[in-house]
């Protein structure tokens, strides 16, 4: 059975060499790496606005995002 790296939780080099080569070079732009960014984790149905507010809270009190959530639970 082969991979589908569309789907594949761990997908590898060259595996979307294929698609990339049929663009248009128009359509591609490249963009540096930020090695300072962050991923983080948010609930199921949380949109932007929610986000971004979380995580100003969460900046404000020097907490992190998880921090804030587990407050918010817990004075509900």
């Amino acid at each position: 059975m082969s991979k589908n790296p569309w789907t594949d939780p761990d997908p590898q080099p060259g595996d979307f060499d294929a698609e990339i080569d049929a663009m248009d070079p128009r359509d591609i732009q490249f963009h540096p790496g930020n090695p300072d960014v962050k991923l983080t984790r948010l609930p199921a149905g949380m949109d932007a606005d929610d986000a971004k507010r979380l995580a100003e809270l969460a900046t404000e009190r020097g907490k992190t995002i998880g921090e804030v959530l587990a407050e918010l639970v817990r004075s509900a």
